[in-house]
């Protein structure tokens, strides 16, 4: 793969992972790539933005971050496009998304070299109101309810079919963010290559299930004010009987992978 523009992100606030930036931005200038930064990572050579955002439109072979999986969402919500990530484990609590540790970077950048890497896609979601689109999650997205004595009929419109039930809230999850909240909550744990959404409500009172569905789009009507939660990082509110949409986004998001191994997540969580 092509390595001449590469962005290198790190965790924000760790002191470990932005000294890991400036160790993997150093190998990549070795190496003639142009490299740029995000702030507050310095590196002499290299260029620097304050976000990944700033990037946009901007043709770019490789995303680089160093931290644990709340750095590597941050930085797939700010990617755009397909730009393939390569995810470092640094400080992180399980790295359940991440491919290698830093002392591994050498080998990963002589593999992206020669080509001998996979690129895994994975779905995205999006969800839209009141006209806007707000950036795509990797994992889910959560409906809740804002007031918290009051419980909520939501609405779920998916294919022909309306659900209406009285819960706390509801999450769409994507295979990849199947491991997590939605697992907690009951949810099934789908491979992360399947083009599939789940839905999961949350406290139903008539105890509904978790349902996987094929859909492009989801509409979910709430009956009070609620709030949008993307990726557990990002948070909208939405007025009650206003119509929220989720959708498939149209990029997925790409990962760089040395090696195949399947049901990835799982392991990383010691099944």
């Amino acid at each position: 793969m092509r390595l001449n523009s590469v962005v290198i992100g790190a965790k924000f606030g760790s002191a470990e992972a932005e000294a890991a930036a400036r160790s993997a931005a150093a190998r990549f200038l070795e190496r003639g790539c142009r490299v740029c930064v995000v702030s507050p990572v310095s590196v002499d050579g290299a260029e620097q933005a304050d976000t990944i955002e700033d990037l946009r439109g901007r043709r770019l072979d490789l995303a680089v971050t160093l931290g644990g999986d709340g750095t590597t969402l941050r930085t797939l919500r700010h990617l755009a496009d397909e730009t393939p990530v390569l995810t470092i484990n640094v400080g992180g609590n399980r790295g359940i998304l991440s491919e290698i540790t830093l002392d591994q970077l050498d080998r990963a950048i002589a593999q992206m070299a020669s080509g001998d890497i996979i690129l895994e896609k994975r779905i995205r979601v999006a969800a839209s109101y009141a006209g806007e689109e707000f950036p795509p999650a990797l994992n889910e997205i959560y409906i809740t309810r804002s007031n918290l004595t009051r419980t909520t009929n939501m609405t779920i419109k998916f294919q022909n079919d309306t659900v209406t039930q009285k819960m706390d809230g509801v999450m769409v999850s994507t295979p990849s963010g199947s491991t997590g909240h939605s697992f907690s909550l009951g949810g099934p744990i789908l491979h992360e290559s399947l083009d599939v959404l789940i839905i999961t409500p949350v406290a139903p009172m008539y105890r509904l299930a978790s349902m996987v569905v094929p859909d492009d789009k989801i509409d979910i009507i709430p009956s009070h004010d609620c709030n949008i939660v993307m990726d557990a990082q990002v948070v909208k509110s939405a007025g009650y009987d206003e119509t929220i949409t989720i959708k498939k986004y149209r990029h997925r998001a790409v990962f760089v992978r040395l090696k195949r191994r399947g049901l990835r997540q799982m392991s990383k969580m010691g099944f």
